[in-house]
């Protein structure tokens, strides 16, 4: 199973950018895809999650509104649009999979039973 996060760069408050997450060796139909982010010294935190066959879709309160998560089970890849972006966007970005993952757990990152490597997201005030 690999997941490749790509999409990074640096942007202008305000700016948008589309992350994608290629994932290969299991498929959308089973798997809920999830993005979180991590900033040094922190925990890594949950940002957005698509549940299997795109059932439901979960944010989180600091994102809400701002970013779109999406998939195409054709090209088995997740993206993670993210718009009126802010300086506290600024993380590393990962996409993880797992194999069910409900309301209330989305967002813990020890569920998770694969990740990609990361990309990263700089947001300039």
């Amino acid at each position: 199973v690999q997941l490749q996060a790509s999409g990074g760069g640096l942007v202008q408050t305000g700016g948008s950018l589309r992350l994608s997450c290629v994932i290969s060796g299991l498929t959308l139909d089973w798997y809920a895809i999830a993005w979180f982010r991590q900033v040094p010294g922190k925990e890594r935190e949950g940002v957005s999650c698509v549940s299997r066959s795109g059932s439901s879709t979960y944010y989180s309160d600091s994102v809400k509104g701002r970013f779109t998560i999406s998939g195409d089970n054709a090209k088995n890849t997740v993206y993670l649009q993210m718009n009126s972006l802010k300086p506290e966007d600024t993380a590393v970005y990962y996409c993880a999979a797992d194999f069910a993952v409900y309301e209330s757990t989305w967002s813990e990152f020890t569920g998770y039973d694969y990740w990609g490597q990361g990309t990263q997201v700089t947001v300039s005030s």
